[in-house]
């Protein structure tokens, strides 16, 4: 058996069930948000999660699938908790000219 066949067989039923979880996933997903009245509470991890696999999804993607918050949401979440791991790395500068020692 040529191992290109063979590959290209696996590949397609990975592919199949990988589509398959996803559309259970997704059906699942709309019938708990039915029995969900308004909004759905998330905590920051939540939506550091979110965050994080929206940013690797795209835009386009997340337009399609995302039911918990709008595309523009997940990626602002996303620069914010970017933000915040860039901010708190370092200490703060002074601005301006540094002070003199009284001992001067």
């Amino acid at each position: 058996m040529d191992w290109k066949k063979l590959l290209g067989s696996i590949r397609e039923s990975v592919d199949e069930e990988l589509r398959l979880r996803n559309a259970y996933l997704a059906a699942e997903n709309c019938i708990l948000r039915q029995q969900i009245p308004g909004r759905v509470q998330l905590s920051a991890s939540d939506r550091q999660a979110l965050a994080e696999l929206g940013q690797q999804m795209g835009k386009k993607v997340l337009e399609e699938i995302a039911t918990v918050a709008k595309p523009d949401t997940i990626l602002s979440w996303h620069r914010t908790f970017a933000d915040q791991k860039v901010g708190s790395s370092a200490p703060p500068k002074s601005v301006g000219r540094p002070r003199i020692d009284k001992e001067i």
